[in-house]
């Protein structure tokens, strides 16, 4: 009986992750709002009828793809502030677990950036409340460093959100780069001309996003005067 039981559920959470997946390349080409059911299902080939043994609504579908795109990275995050030696090593860490995540995962770093700002109220609640996970626990980490004597909990605060909005931002940008060095060449212009320039699109998403956030870091050391 158990062994049954554990068969069904086993291919009940198969059909739930299919339905993600789906969902997640559809929404390579429209937002969630636009997103109907019957496309999801059609393309998991499961009747209409399945999708609400596994999600309320597409937005509820959605909610659980905000927990698919970030919730893995809060002990990766942690891992990269707690272990860093300097500011510097911490945000070199920092961008470079981007690049990685973006490589990655390019789809679910395109969702969380169109539906951030999108059309359904619980997916952008949702994006809202793991971004504020995250700064809480930067700030959390922050607070055992050194520099953070004197600081209260509010500004500290404030500082973290700093870091994970540009940590956000630059995700965006990799994921630009990324997608320019899918582009195929155009008339004229020579392979390793493309090459050179992609690859400096990447360096320089890297270089820009490392300088922005040691500027979040120079100001630090001079808020309290």
């Amino acid at each position: 009986m158990s062994h049954t039981l554990g068969i069904r559920q086993a291919q009940k959470q198969k059909t739930r992750q299919a339905l993600l997946d789906a969902a997640l390349g559809l929404l390579e080409e429209q937002s969630l709002s636009s997103l109907g059911l019957r496309e999801v299902t059609r393309a998991v080939g499961v009747a209409p009828t399945a999708f609400y043994r596994h999600f309320r609504s597409t937005a509820d579908l959605g909610v659980a793809l905000v927990e698919e795109a970030l919730g893995s990275l809060h002990p990766m995050i942690r891992t990269t502030v707690t272990t860093a030696q300097s500011s510097d090593e911490r945000i070199t860490r920092a961008v470079e677990l981007i690049a990685r995540h973006v490589h990655a995962y390019p789809a679910h770093v395109r969702f969380i950036a169109r539906e951030r700002h999108g059309g359904v109220q619980p997916v952008r609640e949702a994006i809202r409340e793991q971004l504020g996970r995250f700064a809480e626990e930067v700030r959390t980490e922050l607070a055992k460093d050194p520099d953070s004597e004197g600081w209260s909990d509010d500004d500290l605060l404030m500082l973290s959100h700093l870091y994970v909005d540009q940590m956000l931002a630059t995700a965006s940008l990799f994921l630009e780069a990324q997608e320019q060095e899918l582009q195929p060449a155009v008339d004229g212009e020579a392979d390793g001309d493309v090459r050179a320039e992609r690859e400096t699109a990447q360096e320089y998403v890297t270089r820009l996003a490392t300088r922005q956030m040691r500027l979040i870091s120079i100001g630090r050391h001079h808020w309290l005067d």
